[in-house]
């Protein structure tokens, strides 16, 4: 990793009031993220607040007992959002992803600061700390930290170690390097307990989020001579079942495992009857690009979108994409047909 973290270091000796944000629908890296940076600006005296374009999802609540972090508009107006002297948006580079937070943030003269590992981006007029290569926006935070001599404790610890295991997949995805689990190995001396936090994170479901897989397993159909693999999800199964929307967590997952399978998506109505996509892959299959086809995005092995509905409508555009992807351009040792000889 070659990122100029002294530069980062610079912005904030010369600045009092710092500002973190996320993405939309925030997940463990994101909130991991901001909350060990937040402990670790804090620890050289500086004034920092959490605001984010919507709330904390239910089952990650455990990561902020204390209830630092903040939604736009609800205790904060945009005008105070933008008195600061520093904005850091971390694990994200997509106005899309800010929503409110990113209009108002077009309006700020406060300098802007961008750590990301995200492949998809805009330019939002920051100075970036990016690089794609990375599993985590929390391995950055790590490599940050460490670069800088800032010390650890073992709440920033947890916070790192819930960021990069979940975008980890648990160190299973292939982002996962040997550097990854170094830096595990540090959080663990540093106090993080992998087991407590696996609990937290992964095995506490309702009978609600059970019954609610049932019904989008019972669904999944499977195309392209089994190299795609999908479900959905309707407002009326939340009602059903009486899950929530974040109960749709991870569901994807669950068609990924189906033999021969190199795609999967789950399509996901919201309240407002758009429709939510978020697509995952094997090696060979770049996801985000389908994504980007939507004005989505992500990384090649995981991404999303958000379409208009109906949801027949907008289920049907996303499968006729793949399905046209894996006719004309997908080839086994994945490459595209485009580069074999």
């Amino acid at each position: 990793m070659s990122l100029d973290w002294h530069r980062f270091q610079e912005i904030v000796d010369q600045n009092q009031r710092f500002t973190l944000s996320g993405h939309v629908r925030p997940d463990a890296d994101a909130l991991g993220s901001e909350l060990a940076l937040e402990g670790f600006l804090k620890a050289q005296g500086k004034s920092v607040r959490i605001v984010n374009p919507s709330e904390i999802p239910d089952n990650l609540r455990f990561m902020d007992p204390k209830k630092r972090v903040m939604k736009l508009g609800q205790g904060i107006t945009g005008e105070n959002f933008i008195n600061t002297d520093v904005h850091v948006v971390l694990d994200t580079s997509a106005w899309k992803q800010l929503l409110d937070v990113g209009k108002w943030l077009k309006k700020s003269q406060a300098v802007k600061v961008v750590v990301d590992h995200h492949m998809s981006s805009d330019d939002l007029d920051a100075i970036d700390f990016k690089d794609s290569s990375i599993e985590a926006t929390g391995s950055l935070i790590f490599d940050m930290a460490e670069t800088l001599g800032w010390e650890f404790t073992p709440e920033i610890a947890k916070y790192l170690f819930c960021a990069i295991t979940t975008d980890t997949g648990w160190f299973r995805y292939p982002s996962t390097r040997s550097e990854t689990m170094r830096i595990a190995s540090k959080l663990m001396e540093y106090g993080v307990k992998p087991s407590d936090l696996y609990q937290y994170l992964y095995e506490r479901a309702s009978q609600a989020r059970i019954h609610l897989a049932g019904k989008a397993l019972s669904r999944v159909r499977v195309e392209s001579g089994g190299r795609l693999a999908y479900t959905w999800v309707l407002q009326k199964d939340l009602a059903e079942t009486k899950a929530r929307l974040v109960d749709t967590e991870d569901l994807v997952n669950e068609c990924l495992k189906i033999v021969n399978v190199k795609a999967a998506f789950i399509a996901i109505e919201q309240p407002n009857r758009t429709v939510k996509f978020s697509f995952r892959a094997r090696e060979g299959v770049d996801v985000a690009a389908i994504a980007e086809k939507f004005n989505g995005g992500g990384h090649k092995l995981a991404a999303g979108a958000m379409l208009n509905g109906p949801m027949d409508q907008a289920r049907k555009k996303v499968l006729e994409t793949l399905k046209d992807y894996f006719l004309n351009e997908y080839v086994p040792d994945g490459s595209t047909k485009e580069n074999v000889i």
